[in-house]
């Protein structure tokens, strides 16, 4: 995360969240940097956001990335989409689609999943809250061997009962 942020300009960083929970690195992009209201053809402005990215997943070989597409519940209306979660895995498989053949992550490490509107971070009643719910995630994690691995490494919590002591 430290070598993303500082790679990142001022002006990537206000469309660009990351976060690591649990092991786990989460790098939430704006729809709007991405895409055009509606669309899954990605923008060229993102594309150096999104080399920058993918410069990190290539030097972290041993982790799988998933994209998550997310949108709000405004319906959409185009004759090639039929709702949201077409949109959202649309959109999802364009990004990988990119990391892939622009900036040659290896597609074996790289899975494209679609959310729709049933994975909201916000409240879809305000201009705001739908904006913050159009995204797309980049979730980087160590790969299900290795993952596993660090949950049997996890310490035992101590007991709390009294009659333990």
């Amino acid at each position: 995360t430290n070598n993303l942020t500082r790679s990142l300009s001022r002006d990537e960083l206000q469309d660009v969240d990351i976060k690591v929970l649990k092991g786990v690195v989460y790098i939430s992009l704006a729809d709007n940097m991405l895409f055009k209201s509606g669309s899954y053809q990605i923008n060229e402005k993102a594309m150096e956001t999104l080399s920058k990215i993918a410069k990190i997943i290539k030097d972290y070989r041993d982790y799988d990335v998933l994209v998550e597409g997310n949108t709000d519940n405004v319906p959409i209306s185009r004759t090639n989409i039929r709702n949201n979660w077409d949109l959202s895995a649309l959109r999802a498989s364009s990004v990988v689609q990119v990391l892939q053949t622009k900036f040659g992550v290896n597609p074996s490490r790289l899975s494209a999943a679609g959310r729709g509107e049933y994975n909201p971070i916000a409240d879809n009643s305000t201009d705001t809250g739908r904006q913050r719910n159009r995204r797309t995630e980049i979730i980087i994690t160590p790969k299900l061997d290795q993952f596993l691995d660090l949950i049997d490494q996890a310490p035992e919590h101590e007991s709390t009962d009294d009659t333990t002591k």
